[in-house]
């Protein structure tokens, strides 16, 4: 058979080569490096990645990826949605502005907790899940106001990670959804049965593999989601427990249109030997485009 995608359908994301937004989360890689791999690996876009990462001057952030021969598809911006004392919505207002400055169109919104990194969380009540639903729904009319779409992300470690908090926010608010098959995976849901059952919600996908093993080892609370990270819980496309193929297939099948973003989250040590981190990916883009 051909290939599950062609390559302008595939973006990339930094935290596949170990940038991400927590403090202390290992080696940080260049941009300089990031970005010429990704361009030599044929990929044509990418995610902001974390603050810092890529200029903060967005008319500079254009021109840092043109140089690369890349654009943006948006960025992750995690929110503080279930507090009734805080308003998320100048934060993701700001992040908008930087969207739109970059000809990006998709805000990847995450619920977070309102600690530092993903290893713990509360849990919501009646009243928070209110105004968690309540801010799902003023940010994605105020995006589509702007001309963007704003989607959320269930992730391990915040109030939205696994299949039932996923299906209370479809069915209790107008939110699109950005389906995350790792994530999604290793919090005990089916991101299959999650994409056949909501189709016309789903608006960005971020394609990554796991391990399940280790994952119910996060799950039980045996091992913290960081170290299970840094022990290589999430694996290249075809080499975990994740039926990408049958993600893919359920997703195009249904008219699908947008952007899938190899995304493995990766922690690093040190400043790689050898190819590091986009031999993973190289492997990622192998299983979507080429003949299986």
């Amino acid at each position: 058979m051909s290939g599950l995608l062609t390559l302008d359908r595939i973006a990339g994301a930094p935290i596949s080569w170990g940038l991400c937004e927590v403090p202390g989360w290992g080696y940080q890689l260049t941009p300089e490096r990031v970005l010429s791999e990704m361009r030599d690996l044929g990929l044509g876009a990418t995610e902001f990645g974390p603050p810092g990462f890529l200029a903060v001057d967005p008319h500079e952030r254009v021109a840092q990826l043109s140089r690369y021969d890349m654009s943006s598809v948006g960025g992750f911006y995690v929110a503080l949605l279930h507090d009734p004392n805080h308003d998320p919505l100048p934060g993701i207002d700001t992040f908008i502005d930087e969207c739109l400055a970059a000809n990006a169109g998709t805000v990847v919104v995450a619920a977070g907790t309102g600690q530092d990194g993903y290893d713990a969380r509360p849990t919501l009540d009646d009243a928070g899940w209110a105004t968690l639903l309540g801010n799902l729904d003023r940010i994605h009319d105020h995006a589509i106001a702007r001309g963007v779409q704003a989607t959320l992300h269930p992730h391990m470690g915040t109030m939205i990670e696994n299949g039932e908090e996923t299906q209370r926010v479809l069915d209790g608010s107008r939110a699109s959804l950005c389906i995350d098959t790792g994530h999604l995976a290793a919090a005990g849901a089916d991101p299959v049965a999650i994409a056949k059952a909501n189709p016309a919600r789903i608006k960005h996908v971020h394609l990554k593999d796991v391990d399940l093993g280790m994952a119910a080892s996060v799950a039980s609370g045996d091992i913290a989601f960081g170290d299970a990270v840094r022990a290589g819980m999430f694996r290249p496309l075809g080499a975990g427990d994740v039926d990408i193929a049958g993600l893919v297939s359920a997703l195009e099948s249904a008219g699908y249109s947008g952007w899938y973003v190899l995304e493995q989250d990766l922690m690093l040590a040190a400043e790689p030997d050898g190819d590091g981190p986009v031999a993973d990916v190289r492997a990622c883009i192998d299983y979507l485009t080429k003949e299986n």
